[in-house]
């Protein structure tokens, strides 16, 4: 029996001692340089659900792991294989492995500075984030009139056009295209404000109405300063019932739209088209900023009707037809005789 006790004990010692061995090699390897010291940044991808052999395997075959066994073993010691997050990482040669792995662990993914400008609409901004490789263009397009994700995100249309707030944002590659989307009508919640919606609906717009002027009027003219004047044109036309007779909302409502509008595109009906349909259009055509939602708001006091393009970013405005028609000849027609 003592005989027993003393080989137990000894084991136990034996043990200990293997265990101190162990942890003290891996602390070396944890704070020993990975291969090489350049300041490299290497970009590595780790797909979702990969086992940690094969992540082990993707960074040794860029170059960030000098030892299999003590890499896989350091990950073991500290419970990490359960714990790596899927993603794209950036690393350099000089990080250590328990570097590697904290931020594995950590989920410290690389951010894709993603720029919305005002006035694009969800087709162009589904582009431009697939052109970026963070999302898949059809499924971000499909999420984005989904009716169930439409009322999660608490968007009151059939579509999240006009709801995704332009902004520059910070997107990982792989995110989830609804989580994407989330963020974007998030920040729309966060930049329109309650008293702003009331004002709206105490002017007689509801939500979607609102958004939708506003998105004309970003459309229409990409100076703040005109934005009120361009606000109070369709406002004086809404309130004695002239079609709003915009461009852009023609565009919008036609498939495939080559960059030349012609006549025979107006005198086609669709919801969109503001010549033939009076009243604001079913909703929005892009996502306008701040300043043309404001602008929706508080249009100019004065009594145009019409504006026509200076041909220099600016517009001539004017109050009656005649006018406009003056208007309409200097700088459009006679610009166009001239070949200019």
């Amino acid at each position: 029996m003592k005989l027993d006790r003393f080989r137990l004990n000894r084991l136990f010692v034996l043990v200990l001692v293997a265990m101190a061995g162990i942890s003290a090699a891996l602390w070396v390897q944890g704070s020993a340089t990975a291969p090489g010291t350049a300041d490299e940044t290497l970009t590595v991808y780790i797909p979702r659900g990969a086992p940690f052999a094969q992540v082990v395997n993707i960074l040794e075959q860029n170059g960030l792991v000098r030892s299999r066994l003590f890499f896989r073993a350091l990950g073991y010691f500290y419970s990490a294989p359960k714990q790596i997050k899927a993603g794209e990482y950036e690393f350099t040669r000089a990080m250590t492995p328990g570097e590697i792995l904290k931020k594995l662990v950590d989920g410290d993914v690389k951010k894709h500075s993603i720029v919305v400008p005002e006035g694009f609409t969800v087709r162009k901004i589904a582009a431009r984030l697939a052109a970026e490789g963070i999302v898949e263009e059809k499924e971000f397009l499909r999420l984005a009139r989904d009716r169930n994700v439409l009322a999660s995100l608490n968007i009151p249309g059939p579509s999240a056009e006009g709801f995704l707030f332009p902004d520059t944002y910070n997107f990982e590659r792989g995110l989830d295209a609804a989580a994407i989307l989330q963020k974007m009508a998030g920040q729309f919640r966060a930049k329109v404000t309650a008293e702003m919606i009331a004002r709206a609906g105490a002017q007689g717009f509801t939500l979607v109405q609102w958004v939708t002027l506003a998105s004309i009027i970003e459309k229409e003219t990409g100076l703040k300063s005109e934005m009120p004047l361009v606000a109070a044109v369709f406002r004086n036309r809404l309130q004695k019932k002239m079609p709003l007779q915009s461009d852009p909302t023609v565009i919008y409502g036609i498939a495939d739209f080559d960059g030349n509008l012609t006549r025979r595109h107006l005198e086609r009906q669709n919801p969109y088209n503001s010549y033939l349909n009076r009243g604001l259009p079913p909703g929005p055509i892009c996502s306008p900023g701040l300043d043309a939602l404001q602008a929706a708001l508080n249009p100019a006091p004065v009594a145009y009707l019409y504006f026509v393009s200076r041909n220099d970013g600016t517009h001539q405005f004017s109050e009656s037809l005649s006018e406009h028609s003056r208007a309409v000849r200097k700088f459009q027609i006679n610009r166009k005789s001239s070949g200019n």
